[in-house]
């Protein structure tokens, strides 16, 4: 009986994996013409949002890489909403609005001693002063190519989406600054998340989108009000993209798109120790408990099923439960197409060197959504940002 359902599980799992391959390999990469791109975008004007929080370590570089865009200054805004920052952040913004040629605003929020989302207290009232047609929102950890924008708002004027997501992925590990265990930490972490960033974009591009990431986002801001931004999940600290999303995505299922495009790429900063990981997707796994769409729960609890899968088959071979064939069966249901899906990614993340580390990830991945996605069950509070959350 045990084997017969784990089999089942696998199968449907390897034909969902094999599903996600085909969708992924037909729809072919957005290509930015440059001699079109000003033409096609001009009419647009896009507001670049950045909530921050104690990012002096980064938002310089991110200010440095939003100069150098190719799309034309007139057509973009962007803006810094601080949210109460006690490092440096606000002066080096300050220092960098003084001498920059882009038209970079301050948003400095006011405190808040009962601030159960900080991130969308930062981006609602960033839209109320925003001018752009577009809003695109980042992180102040991030960095974006010099093409970025353009061929976000190239991609919107030709399709007229009125939600479009592209990759994030995480910066390279620095082994001159590392230590050997922090470099396997980030590897093991851009090959984890890239399976997330994969499984969400095949969705979309299917016209069936279950997720997004808010560091690397654009809506139009008409669009944002219409369904009434984030009301409805206003006190939860997460949610701040997939929420929106979806709400956009009852109402227009098909302007809600993926952008294939390794120019919008966004990189941001993979964690460097075990708390902070353990934080960040305890944060992300609260948000599971509170999706009204039942197909993104049933998802949900399918991956973590088949994930769940792999350790009842070990458990069950070693107790004899199972025989070592049917094992050996449940193994290759799961990792084998897996392990493709897992390599095109990283391919178009530009991550190709960690191909040979998946077979270790996919060894540590069920545990790893078996323990979170148990964690998820338990409303509890954890520390982003120096807060305390729910």
């Amino acid at each position: 009986m045990l084997s017969s359902i784990l089999i089942i599980i696998s199968l449907l799992y390897c034909l969902m994996t094999l599903t996600l391959v085909v969708i992924w390999a037909k729809n072919k990469a957005f290509k930015l013409k440059t001699e079109n791109s000003d033409f096609e975008a001009k009419a647009i004007q896009v507001s670049v949002i950045i909530p921050v929080r104690n990012e002096a370590e980064n938002i310089g570089y991110l200010l440095q890489d939003l100069e150098k865009q190719v799309l034309a200054k007139n057509l973009f805004e962007v803006i810094i909403a601080d949210d109460d920052s006690s490092d440096e952040t606000l002066n080096i913004v300050r220092d960098f609005q003084a001498q920059s040629s882009l038209n970079l605003i301050i948003n400095q929020l006011p405190p808040k001693t009962n601030n159960t989302s900080p991130k969308k207290r930062a981006i609602d009232s960033s839209i109320q002063l925003a001018k752009g047609e577009l809003i695109t929102t980042t992180d102040g950890d991030c960095r974006v190519g010099e093409k970025w924008l353009s061929t976000i708002l190239t991609f919107q004027a030709k399709t007229d989406a009125h939600l479009v997501s592209s990759a994030v992925t995480f910066l390279p590990s620095n082994q001159s600054q590392q230590s050997f265990i922090q470099s396997f930490f980030t590897d093991i972490q851009i090959i984890e998340f890239a399976s997330l960033v994969g499984s969400g974009a095949c969705a979309m591009l299917a016209h069936r989108p279950n997720m997004c990431n808010g560091a690397n986002l654009t809506y139009r801001k008409s669009i944002f009000h219409e369904v009434d931004g984030f009301k409805g999940n206003e006190n939860l600290a997460s949610g701040d993209d997939e929420f929106l999303m979806h709400k956009i995505a009852n109402r227009y299922p098909d302007k809600v798109l993926f952008l294939k495009s390794q120019e919008t790429i966004v990189e941001t900063q993979a964690h460097l120790s075990l708390k902070s990981f353990y934080n960040q997707r305890k944060r992300w796994a609260s948000k599971w408990r509170h999706y009204n769409n039942w197909q993104t729960t049933a998802l949900a609890v399918f991956v973590f099923a088949a994930n769940l899968g792999l350790p009842l088959s070990l458990v069950g071979w070693l107790s004899n439960a199972i025989t070592g064939p049917v094992f050996l069966l449940i193994i290759t249901l799961k990792l084998l197409i897996e392990f493709i899906f897992l390599a095109l990614m990283l391919g178009f993340l530009r991550k190709k060197a960690l191909i040979w580390l998946i077979p270790i990830v996919q060894i540590i991945y069920p545990f790893y959504v078996v323990f979170f996605g148990l964690i998820a069950q338990k409303q509890s509070d954890y520390i982003w940002k120096g807060r305390q959350l729910k």
